[in-house]
């Protein structure tokens, strides 16, 4: 059976965003409960050349809303990128997977072998077929910035665990 670009990209897209948005939750009960100035998170870096925890989130949600838009063909809103508190952060979560709940699953089959052109860093891009971009840079991507915002909230003390990350809200 082979697995479909839709498939393969909206599912996770949707439940590892809204996991992220679930940790962001605690998050937001632990500086409740701690009565700790927000920036104390949002500011945090794991190293002095890491981006601190706002924009981990951002590059998370573009990492997804770009990639989809890309792949699909359609054009992915644009975000000011003026987020600082977790409120905030959480409500670009939530833009990025209403953008993507609008995309259709038939955009997105078939792009497997589709030339995907996007940026690689400063005046640098980078051209790889569809399903590599899906499968090497797009959601790698996604899961290295999830990844370190969960470490910087676990790292500060938020009472998170590997469940939260693979799994999220539990009914």
């Amino acid at each position: 059976m082979t697995l479909s670009m839709s498939s393969a990209s909206l599912p996770v897209c949707n439940k590892m965003l809204s996991n992220l948005n679930h940790i962001l939750g605690k998050a937001e009960q632990f500086v409740e409960s701690k009565k700790i100035d927000p920036a104390a998170l949002t500011t945090y870096r794991l190293a002095p050349d890491m981006l601190p925890l706002t924009r981990q989130i951002m590059i998370a949600c573009d990492a997804v809303k770009n990639g989809v838009a890309r792949l699909s063909g359609v054009e992915a809103p644009k975000f000011e990128d003026t987020e600082t508190t977790i409120p905030q952060l959480r409500e670009r979560i939530q833009k990025t997977l209403a953008f993507i709940a609008t995309v259709p699953a038939a955009a997105l089959d078939g792009t497997e072998d589709k030339e995907i052109t996007f940026p690689a860093g400063p005046n640098k891009t980078r051209t790889m077929k569809g399903q590599d971009f899906l499968t090497g840079w797009m959601l790698p991507n996604m899961y290295f910035h999830i990844t370190t915002a969960y470490a910087i909230l676990r790292h500060n003390g938020v009472e998170i665990g590997k469940i939260d990350y693979l799994l999220g809200e539990q009914p």
